[in-house]
């Protein structure tokens, strides 16, 4: 059921509303053409039983020589017959009689006093002749082109039938078609208001939304203006504070790294020259590698914690030639890497990062795979730096985990001869900087696959 619903709030508040409107529309209608039909009656048939039984009281009351000629002088609206005949016009016509309506009739006649021997009543369908030319303009739907007629007739008291041909006031045909505009019109201003609203609400939320996933640390940025209602604004206003103390905490936790760096590096240098002057040599040589190891592993914790929030600027490189250039550092350590011939593309990046990020994927690939085979490749929305080794690859289970840090594969990975499971962690670090992502794949043809892969046109 959810599937079916809109995902934005304005799409919902629509839908929800609407649904409203139109369940509360069916129940009104069904409500008002049911009093409707209970009222069609007595809007119909009223006025002519009403004005039936004056002219019968007046007749009655009158002469009987003067009854006939009464009848016809009286004043009559248009449309209405009066006749003193022998014979029931209804009997005469052959007409259905209508028994209720001949109730009505006869406790009409009885309020007014009016003697009888018997009554009859019908309702006829007609075609409503045109009107004159003088008449006024029909309503905006119409009466349509039919009309219904009443027949009443009543046997005074000296045996004569007064019969009576009355036409009903207009029925409203047309209801269903008003009560369709109106719903239409209230919908209208129900959804121009709705829309507005969510509208009015949308817009900041969608600003707080796109703010949000902007938000990765780096830096500040313009905050969210706050505007809608005063909940909305509170969110706002508290998402704003938010970021100021993250970013604040995020200070605090680079000036503590900097200052551990600081704390750590001068004991080790001092251990460091200590250990220079130490006997045997091959205690010496083994304490020495420990102390680099110490060094090497807290650089590479405080380039992991530092990644995200580098203070190195952006500028146009030739990612085709820092890649080579890192492969030309490790063949002159005598390293066997090697750089495929590739085009030249240039990408707003942080070089050091950027080299530090693949130099890390060559290492490794050298370490662990026997060699490193870098290339570049890009295309109009990304560009891709492979690095691939010959190595034993990583078993599919475990290619996310071997990019968290501090994690390494026995397996494949020996402790002899690895650092501290931080070298992917901070090439993932890097590209995530950047704007992109660090993919790894086993190579079918065996072997690991790091690929390195930036957006184009990332701010940075």
């Amino acid at each position: 059921m959810t599937r079916l619903l809109p995902r934005s709030l304005l799409g919902q508040m629509l839908l929800l509303i609407g649904a409203a409107l139109v369940v509360a529309q069916l129940v009104n209608v069904a409500a008002l053409l049911s009093q409707q039909q209970k009222l069609s009656l007595a809007q119909n048939e009223a006025p002519a039983l009403i004005r039936f039984v004056q002219v019968a009281a007046t007749v009655a009351e009158a002469p009987a020589a003067d009854r006939a000629r009464l009848a016809e002088m009286l004043p009559h609206e248009p449309g209405m017959v009066y006749r003193l005949g022998g014979a029931s016009v209804v009997e005469r016509m052959g007409l259905p009689r209508d028994i209720p309506l001949e109730a009505r009739l006869d406790a009409g006649l009885t309020r007014a006093g009016v003697p009888r021997i018997a009554l009859r009543a019908a309702l006829r369908e007609e075609k409503r002749p045109p009107p004159p030319p003088d008449a006024p303009p029909p309503p905006l739907f119409g009466h349509g082109d039919r009309q219904k007629i009443v027949f009443l007739s009543v046997q005074l008291a000296d045996g004569r039938w007064l019969n009576g041909r009355l036409p009903a006031p207009p029925f409203n045909h047309y209801l269903v078609h008003q009560l369709l505009v109106a719903t239409l019109c209230l919908f209208a201003l129900v959804f121009g208001a709705t829309f507005w609203i969510a509208r009015r609400l949308a817009a900041p939320l969608r600003d707080l939304t796109r703010a949000a996933e902007r938000f990765d640390g780096a830096e500040e940025g313009p905050s969210v203006p706050p505007r809608g209602p005063s909940d909305v604004r509170a969110a706002i206003e508290a998402f704003n504070a938010m970021r100021r103390r993250t970013l604040a905490l995020l200070d605090e936790k680079d000036r503590m790294l900097g200052a551990i760096g600081h704390d750590l590096r001068t004991p080790l240098a001092a251990l460091r020259i200590r250990a220079e002057n130490m006997e045997p040599e091959q205690e010496r040589a083994r304490l020495v590698a420990t102390i680099e190891e110490m060094h090497a592993t807290l650089e590479d914790i405080l380039v992991l914690a530092r990644t995200g929030r580098s203070q190195e600027p952006a500028r146009p490189m030739d990612v085709t030639a820092l890649a080579d250039a890192v492969v030309e550092e490790l063949r002159d350590l005598g390293r066997p890497a090697a750089f495929a011939e590739s085009a030249r593309t240039v990408l707003a990046v942080r070089p050091n990062l950027l080299r530090r990020a693949i130099r890390n994927l060559a290492d490794n690939a050298v370490t662990y795979g026997g060699s490193a085979r870098v290339r570049v490749e890009s295309d109009a929305e990304t560009v891709r730096i492979y690095v691939e080794d010959e190595g034993p690859g990583i078993p599919p289970a475990r290619l996310a985990e071997v990019l968290e840090p501090f994690r390494r594969l026995e397996a494949s990975r020996s402790r002899d001869t690895g650092g501290a499971g931080l070298g992917l962690a901070i090439a993932r670090a890097v590209a995530a900087a950047h704007g992109g992502r660090l993919e790894l794949a086993n190579r079918g043809t065996g072997g690991l696959r790091a690929t390195l892969v930036l957006p184009r046109g990332q701010s940075i």
